[in-house]
């Protein structure tokens, strides 16, 4: 059995506009922070895992390093839609596994600040449509099967939910939100930390129904990385880095299985669920012994389905959890309090990465007015349509 690793170090730059940065300046940021948190230097290092999907270049991760410390190691230029910062860090945990480094090293970074939110999907130039190619045989979807861009897939899936089971509508989502935007107030590195009312939320701009604007993921610049370090070589180092080592109790990425319908249509349920159980399965743990969960709230509506994916509710009762309270920072299953991708922001290869630096960040009581009391488990979920889910379920280090 391959040994334990731990993540040793982490940091994740303030999330929103940085208009004196490119994204080599914020992943430099983040990767020096991280090995400073971690106690180590580049040298120490065995593997690097880079992701960032607007670089702008395919040897990003070389470039990289040449502002942190060339070594000659081997570095991976990772790409999974919005898991690719859960990826970097899986190659990462991979090579330690694999036993070919001791330390590793992952970042993501993204420049988004003022990306907008809806995607133009592609036109001929005399606005007719002809086959071409294998994928090409397909008509665009756009405006004839619903919809093919972000908010509008995201705001099918909440409302396929509240068809099937009730109790989902516009006001419930809205609240998703408020509670999220609440949560951001605390974090100082959020993208925006203000209070939104349920009217603000609600009288907002449309987005696609019944997600407005306050409801979506807040696309920003920013970066983090994360230090991870195997077993046998913590046990070799300081006392206060293995007392502040967080460790990886379960790492899964999964990809859609095969079926008709997301040969169209995404299915972001299945491959959470199937990462979901195959987390709890490696960690040796059920959902209800999590402190807290980071998940991806790309829009409130996706929050309230992966509450059901993550298994945190019976099949179904998504709605009742919420209405319970439990998904508050004062809940019993706190959900988001980092603010989420709606106030936190979400920076695409970054997030996975920032997701795990919440959780972290709890676990060593590090986490200042938003720390859950206690906290000693917790879950990082993120998904990248094409798909691809990352899921890391993280534990407090044994006192």
């Amino acid at each position: 059995m391959a040994e334990d690793v731990w993540i040793l170090g982490i940091s994740m730059t303030k999330f929103g506009k940085h208009r004196d940065k490119d994204t080599i300046d914020l992943a430099s940021q983040a990767a020096l922070a991280a090995l400073a948190d971690a106690g180590v230097t580049m040298r120490d290092v065995g593997v690097l895992a880079a992701g960032s999907l607007t670089g702008g270049s395919s040897s990003f991760g070389q470039l990289l390093q040449k502002q942190i410390g060339q070594t000659g190691i081997p570095v991976y230029n990772v790409a999974n839609a919005c898991a690719t910062g859960a990826t970097a860090l899986r190659v990462a945990i991979m090579a330690i596994r694999a036993g070919e480094t001791d330390i590793g090293l992952a970042v993501g970074v993204e420049k988004l600040a003022g990306a907008g939110l809806l995607g133009s999907p592609p036109k001929e130039e005399d606005g007719t449509w002809s086959r071409r190619g294998r994928f090409g045989a397909l008509a665009p979807l756009e405006g004839r099967v619903g919809t093919d861009s972000m908010p509008g897939v995201f705001a099918q899936i909440g409302m396929e939910y509240g068809h099937q089971y009730g109790g989902a509508d516009f006001k419930l989502f809205a609240r998703i939100a408020e509670k999220n935007h609440a949560h951001s107030t605390l974090n100082p590195l959020a993208a925006y930390s203000r209070r939104f009312t349920l009217d603000e939320i609600m009288n907002d701009v449309m987005i696609a129904y019944p997600n407005t604007r306050p409801m979506c993921s807040a696309n920003c610049d920013g970066a983090a990385a994360a230090v991870v370090v195997s077993d046998s070589r913590l046990r070799r180092m300081d006392p206060e880095q293995r007392r502040r080592a967080v460790k990886i109790s379960a790492s899964v990425l999964t990809s859609d299985p095969w079926q008709d319908a997301c040969q169209v249509l995404p299915d972001v349920n299945t491959l959470t669920r199937q990462a979901a159980a195959r987390a709890y399965e490696q960690a040796g743990i059920g959902p209800s012994e999590l402190d807290l969960v980071e998940l991806h709230d790309c829009f409130a509506t996706a929050e309230l389905v992966h509450y059901d994916n993550l298994s945190l509710c019976e099949p179904g009762g998504a709605v009742d959890l919420f209405e319970s309270g439990a998904t508050w920072r004062d809940g019993t299953i706190p959900v988001n309090v980092s603010g989420g991708l709606e106030s936190k922001g979400h920076p695409i290869a970054a997030t996975g990465i920032a997701n795990i630096w919440e959780i972290c960040h709890h676990l060593r009581g590090e986490a200042g007015e938003r720390q859950i009391p206690g906290a000693r488990v917790g879950l990082a979920h993120v998904i990248g349509l094409g798909s691809a889910c990352g899921v890391h379920i993280l534990e407090k280090a044994a006192a």
